[in-house]
């Protein structure tokens, strides 16, 4: 052969002449750059084959290696979107409230690392650096819900895209929506209780309290429209982060794909109406507690109480979660690439 490979092999034996690929025999790895290097282009692999199979009736060469697919595209997304919707329009009690007391809990956690991390942060690194290794922090709450597998009512708003496909009905959306809202709340809650018991609050001079009482009276404190307009900005970002993570083919890509939204909303300054479910019951429980009296300053929010977090930031926040959720993610991404007559179109340009 004119040109040979270095790889290529060749010996004579009692029934003649045996030639073989060195690479191909002996299953050795190869990668497009590599063959391009020697030389082993798809003409040259073709004509060693037919040489190989002259000789010795059958043969194989190295071909390059498909490129590792390491997300799928928007189009795919969208449809796994609405398959996860099936599955979690499917998921029945216990196991549902399980599911969603576990999603409250990790959220829960994920505010609990944030808020010791960042307790005293701001005066080395600043306020700007501070908010964005608290949202850092903060992820590993979602990370949990979607690697561990959890229920969250945040990121369960994108069960509309299985609503629209008419593959879910709204009473399997709605009973989603409110088992998994109440047992979230009921995990918050009990992630803060245990923190309170913890006495982990007290470290550090008890700035990580008065650090948890500042964030849940800031939050309590804001005006109606603030709290809905933050909450759907927040949610936007919560359900491209569950976006991504549908999108991501291995545990690195899903990671990241959910660490960069959810940094971002918290470094941001937005509203979550499940962490809220623990941030301001958190604060509530500690600014009565004797040991931080001569710590707190007297600006601490009067709507820091039960009712100022269900009426000043729950409520709208929550709805302003869903107007986020639903809206600028679910539905926007379906009528995209999911809607009959967009999906009619993709089909005939494809057949031209």
């Amino acid at each position: 052969m004119p040109n040979r490979c270095p790889f290529w092999k060749d010996y004579d034996s009692i029934g003649g002449s045996i030639s073989y690929c060195d690479l191909a025999a002996f299953n050795k790895p190869v990668n497009p750059a590599f063959l391009a290097q020697i030389g082993c282009t798809p003409e040259k692999r073709k004509e060693c084959l037919g040489t190989m199979e002259l000789n010795i009736g059958t043969g194989a060469v190295p071909e390059p290696p498909a490129p590792p697919v390491v997300c799928d595209p928007p189009p795919i997304v969208a449809k796994n979107a609405v398959g996860l919707a099936e599955k979690k329009a499917a998921t029945n009690s216990p196991a549902l409230q399980l599911l969603a007391l576990l999603a409250g809990a990790y959220i829960a956690m994920g505010a609990v690392l944030s808020t010791v991390v960042t307790n005293d942060l701001a005066a080395y690194i600043g306020d700007g650096l501070s908010r964005l290794v608290g949202g850092a922090t903060f992820s590993l709450g979602l990370v949990l819900v979607i690697m561990g597998g959890a229920e969250l009512f945040t990121g369960n708003n994108l069960m509309v895209t299985g609503l629209l496909d008419k593959k879910v009905t709204l009473k399997q959306v709605l009973n989603n929506w409110g088992w998994v809202y109440l047992f979230n709340f009921i995990g918050s809650i009990l992630i803060a209780i245990l923190f309170l018991y913890s006495g982990i609050w007290k470290a550090n001079d008890c700035s990580i309290a008065i650090k948890a009482i500042n964030t849940a009276s800031a939050k309590a404190s804001l005006p109606w429209g603030e709290a809905f307009v933050r909450g759907i900005f927040c949610n936007w970002l919560v359900c491209m982060a569950v976006w991504l993570s549908l999108a991501g083919k291995d545990a690195i890509s899903k990671i990241l794909g959910i660490m960069l939204p959810v940094t971002a909303f918290v470094a941001i300054g937005l509203e979550h109406s499940i962490a809220n479910m623990y941030f301001i019951p958190m604060g509530i429980f500690l600014k009565n507690q004797a040991v931080l009296q001569p710590l707190l300053a007297s600006g601490v929010s009067q709507s820091l109480n039960w009712s100022g977090f269900i009426l000043n930031n729950l409520i709208p926040v929550t709805i302003g979660n869903m107007v986020g959720g639903i809206l600028f993610v679910a539905i926007i991404y379906w009528n995209a690439y999911l809607r009959p007559s967009i999906q009619k179109l993709a089909g005939t340009a494809d057949t031209k």
